[in-house]
């Protein structure tokens, strides 16, 4: 083949791409932080810092993609430290409680993917492994029942090539589990959508969930 020929072929595919590819809009609500991506680029990430008090809140964005791709959240519950407490030596002294909700729109409207027990989770920071921890006059992390868990991020984990069969899938919690507010009834979701996090709201405090859009 030509050099000519060659040209035109790539310009073909880049326009046969381009064309496939579709703007989507999204709604996230999480308590307290999200980093969203699709095919391992970043899209979204909240715009309040977790380390801000009451920091869960609402966020409308949109990106382009060409299915099937994969979304990828990291979703985050606040914690002073590796103890997975919160306001650490006042009256306040607690575990905290995560949840995320997320629903993605297509260009004629239509909701194509919600947050439902379809996503696959992995918790990658659990604490305190006791929760008789959160009593604690003096919680040290690592130390008697105020002990943590960590797993590595996996590379490429949001990423088609990744394989996940082994993940759990998410756990969906109710409203009245989760109390969702700021920003949460701002958004007309879907009745699909659900709230979301690991097993436990309280102890796990990082999660990694992934889910193939088709």
């Amino acid at each position: 083949m030509n050099k000519i020929a060659c040209l035109a072929t790539s310009t073909f595919l880049l326009f046969a791409q381009a064309a496939s590819a579709e703007t989507y809009s999204a709604d996230v609500w999480a308590d307290n932080w999200f980093s969203l991506s699709v095919n391992g680029e970043q899209v979204a990430e909240d715009s309040v810092s977790i380390t801000t008090e009451r920091s869960f809140n609402a966020e409308s964005f949109s990106f382009i993609a060409e299915p099937p791709f994969v979304l990828g959240l990291i979703a985050k519950d606040f914690k002073e430290n590796d103890t997975g407490l919160e306001y650490i030596g006042t009256d306040r002294q607690q575990m905290g409680d995560g949840g995320v909700i997320i629903q993605i729109n297509d260009e004629a409207g239509s909701t194509i993917a919600v947050t439902d027990d379809s996503w696959q989770c992995l918790v990658v920071h659990r604490a305190p492994v006791d929760k008789s921890c959160e009593t604690e006059k003096t919680p040290v992390a690592g130390e008697g029942s105020c002990g943590f868990e960590i797993t590595e991020e996996p590379a490429g984990w949001d990423t088609a090539s990744f394989d996940a069969t082994d993940w759990p899938v998410a756990t969906e919690h109710s409203e009245s589990a989760v109390s969702p507010k700021d920003g949460y009834d701002e958004i007309n979701w879907d009745s699909r959508a659900q709230l979301i996090w690991g097993p436990d709201l309280e102890t796990d405090n990082t999660m990694l969930c992934r889910l193939v859009v088709e």
